[in-house]
């Protein structure tokens, strides 16, 4: 193993490449330390490897401001079978292994990434947007009989939190998973989900977005061997099909929504319980396809809203200073400056309330940060005016235009 880490160490080190459409690179470098995982599939080693650097790698560029598409992979010899297609945002100059481990069937590699990044990255991308990741629903539950799997809507909704949470992206995921939830108004094409739903997640777990899951499909498919051949295991395919949505808590509306479709082999006979919160239900193919579904919903999200603005709320007003729900967990810090929206929302005919906001000139600096909170003083000669609780904070950046934050 020492001697395999060595040479893969090297290798890396010597993996220079470039993921660009030709543009002029900054010359200030950053260093990115990622940590990418794969599940150990039939013991090959060398494949999780690579998936787990691969997985590393990706983590790296996003988390720097690039977009990467759905096939995501490295070049030049440390994964020569697959094809590179990335969305420019970075140059990666060096890689270097740090750690590589195995526990529990699944491999993790850990690296330190040198990258170039361009004009072009998105400065919105250095600060966190808190997720609140609620109890996903199964909207055909007869299909659960195989395996009495009826919990898994709730099993997957973790393992979706989990996947979210061990990743460096701009995702800080919370967990809201206690609570069954209807979810099927969100994904109808008519609109009718309740505001007070999302604002009561939100409120809860201090959170920007709202991510509902559905899981519309988990039917059995026909046997994989032959009745015959008695002296093996049942073994059948199995189907995994979930549409995912994401809301904005202080808007109402719905951001991102992808539906993904996958299916394993179900390895266990149709007469067997199965815990869906074992390691011997994750490590088999049906789950390792899912944990797969959720990767590429984490790269996805993380896409999503990296570069949107990074936006909270006042909690609590005291002269020219004021508490924010804003801390070291979005990666603010003593010093950065935000700026202010009064929030006016607007109501139809049908009692459905849209968001609205008016952009102010006061800019506030922040003078102590905690995790999930912030103190910040005013720092103009014009007084805070009309400043109500609730009020919209959002995180200034280099690129904003002044009053830095473009309410939606």
């Amino acid at each position: 193993m020492q001697t395999q880490t060595r040479q893969y160490t090297a290798a890396l080190k010597a993996c220079c490449f470039l993921v660009g459409l030709g543009v002029a690179f900054e010359s200030q470098a950053e260093w990115f330390e990622s940590t990418g995982y794969a599940v150990i599939d039939d013991g090959d080693i060398a494949k999780a490897r690579h998936a787990a650097i691969k997985d590393a790698v990706r983590q790296a560029l996003i988390f720097s401001g690039a977009s990467v598409s759905s096939v995501q992979t490295i070049a030049d010899g440390v994964l020569s079978q697959d094809q590179v297609k990335i969305k420019s945002h970075g140059e990666v100059q060096q890689i270097n292994l740090i750690e590589e481990r195995q526990e529990s069937g699944q491999f993790s590699v850990t690296l330190h990434l040198d990258i170039f990044a361009t004009h072009s990255q998105c400065k919105q991308s250095k600060f966190n947007k808190q997720v609140a990741v609620t109890r996903s629903q199964l909207l055909q539950p007869q299909q659960a009989r195989m395996g009495q799997i009826y919990d898994l809507p709730e099993a997957a909704s973790r393992r979706l939190f989990e996947t979210l949470n061990s990743r460096n992206m701009a995702v800080k995921p919370v967990p809201y998973i206690a609570a069954p939830i209807n979810v099927k108004p969100f994904f109808s094409q008519q609109f009718d989900y309740k505001n007070g739903l999302i604002e009561e997640i939100a409120t809860r777990t201090n959170s920007q977005f709202v991510i509902f899951s559905q899981i519309t499909d988990i039917a059995d498919g026909e046997q994989q061997n032959s009745d015959y051949a008695f002296w093996e295991d049942d073994s059948y395919k199995r189907s995994f099909k979930a549409n995912f949505a994401l809301f904005d808590a202080l808007t109402m509306e719905p951001l991102w929504q992808q539906y993904y479709t996958t299916e394993g082999t179900w390895p266990f006979k149709k007469t067997q319980l199965v815990d869906v919160n074992s390691n011997q239900f994750w490590r088999s193919d049906y789950g390792d396809k899912i944990q797969e579904v959720f990767n590429k919903v984490s790269y996805d999200l993380s896409t999503a809203v990296s570069c949107l603005p990074t936006k909270g709320k006042i909690l609590h007003i005291d002269g020219n200073r004021l508490v924010v729900n804003l801390g070291l967990t979005h990666g603010v810090k003593e010093g950065q400056l935000m700026s202010i929206a009064h929030r006016s929302d607007l109501s139809d005919n049908a009692g459905k309330r849209y968001s609205f906001g008016i952009q102010t000139i006061n800019q506030l600096r922040v003078v102590q940060v905690n995790q999930q909170s912030a103190i910040v003083e005013n720092i103009d000669k014009r007084p805070l005016s009309n400043i109500q609780l609730n009020d919209i904070i959002v995180i200034e950046t280099a690129e904003d235009d002044g009053f830095g934050f473009g309410f939606e």
